[in-house]
């Protein structure tokens, strides 16, 4: 593993703000940028390992948009920095699969020599890599996945996401005190560690509630047919139904529930604009329990939807948003170890509180899981908005 530190830092711990400038009739937005470590006299990169989907089942879905909010952030920063270190990323093809995943992370460790891995993109990626990242003391910060405990796996691993245990519960005590459920229906896929996860957190805080689940039904990923399932739920006519997948299957659901005539809300985990503007009028009402949206009217929050879009032309998912926070909390705690040395970046990144995002006031806890504010959404005439 590659430790070497900068020996010659000139920190700057003041802020550097980059003014986007827009036409007159548009928002003025900061972007306020952690300053990098300086050196005296030539530059050297620093070099972050990154494995993300771009092949296989998920690169639609995680690779592409976290790939592009790590780029928006990696520009960002580095045109920040003036005469500073630059960040570099090497990026690995996990092929969608835990088994990529691994010889990625092997791959950044031992070839390349890396202090600090971005990635992985699942939980069950990260359930195989984390304890490659702890074994070996380097840095791994997910930020995206999402099942509980995995951070608990040694003191070297972060994650970015809200935790199941911190969305469920806020989510469904937010849902049920203005929609009143109180039969429910759960339907996950059985060999996805988040989903099952998910799923699970679902059903202890309805029983907590003294929710009825009517009906649990399961599929695998990869599946495209879930008629059957779907209609076993539509005879017990619950108030509610709750999907607990990763994003290739969450359309089928959605358009699937909306052709047999199901008129029960679908609340699906991490449900974004794209997969919404796919299923049209089998999104309407569905809604979601997440760490970020577009909607949320932050400055930061608008700049980056507004930088985002600009860029590739398109408005930004929570994959997206994630990864763009994940290099912006990345680079902060790089600036406070003074250091590219794993186990400084370690402790700086254990130190982070209320450090200013587009998640909000953001910090991690006692295990490296992330503390911001979880948000509801609900899809109303076609557009993910806050639920109120």
């Amino acid at each position: 593993m590659n430790t070497k530190k900068f020996t010659s830092f000139a920190f700057l711990f003041a802020i550097t703000v980059l003014i986007v400038g827009f036409s007159a009739c548009d928002r003025v937005s900061q972007i306020v940028q952690p300053t990098i470590p300086q050196m005296t006299g030539a530059t050297e990169d620093i070099v972050i390992g990154v494995t993300l989907p771009m092949t296989g089942r998920l690169s639609d879905s995680f690779g592409i948009p976290i790939s592009r909010g790590f780029e928006l952030a990696l520009n960002e920063i580095n045109a920040a920095q003036h005469n500073g270190a630059q960040l570099r990323l090497i990026i690995e093809d996990d092929g969608s699969t835990v088994e990529g995943t691994v010889e990625g992370f092997n791959k950044l460790i031992h070839q390349d020599g890396v202090s600090v891995i971005l990635g992985p993109a699942t939980s069950s990626q990260a359930e195989a890599a984390f304890p490659i990242a702890q074994e070996n003391q380097v840095v791994a910060i997910s930020p995206t996945s999402a099942a509980r405990g995995l951070s608990a796996l040694g003191d070297f691993v972060f994650r970015v996401a809200l935790t199941t245990d911190v969305l469920t519960p806020s989510g469904i005590e937010v849902t049920h005190a203005k929609l009143g459920y109180q039969q429910a229906a759960t339907i996950y896929d059985e060999v996805d560690f988040f989903a099952t996860d998910a799923d699970e957190a679902v059903q202890e805080v309805l029983a907590t509630k003294g929710i009825e689940v009517v009906a649990t039904e399961t599929f695998q990923g990869g599946d495209t047919d879930f008629s059957a399932q779907l209609t076993r739920i539509q005879t017990l006519d619950p108030d509610v139904i709750f999907v607990s997948s990763l994003p290739p299957e969450k359309l089928g659901i959605l358009t699937q529930g909306h052709q047999l005539g199901i008129s029960a809300p679908f609340i699906v985990r991490t449900l974004t604009g794209a997969d919404v503007q796919a299923a049209g009028a089998a999104a309407e009402g569905a809604m979601t329990f997440i760490g970020w949206g577009a909607a949320v009217d932050t400055e930061i929050n608008q700049a980056f939807v507004q930088n985002y879009n600009t860029k590739f032309g398109m408005e930004p998912n929570n994959y997206a948003a994630r990864s763009y926070a994940t290099l912006h909390i990345l680079a902060e705690a790089i600036a406070k170890a003074q250091s590219t040395d794993s186990t400084a970046i370690r402790d700086a990144l254990a130190s982070i509180r209320d450090f200013d995002t587009i998640l909000g006031k953001f910090s991690f806890d006692d295990n490296g899981d992330a503390v911001y504010e979880a948000k509801v959404l609900i899809v109303k005439d076609g557009k993910l908005g806050l639920f109120e």
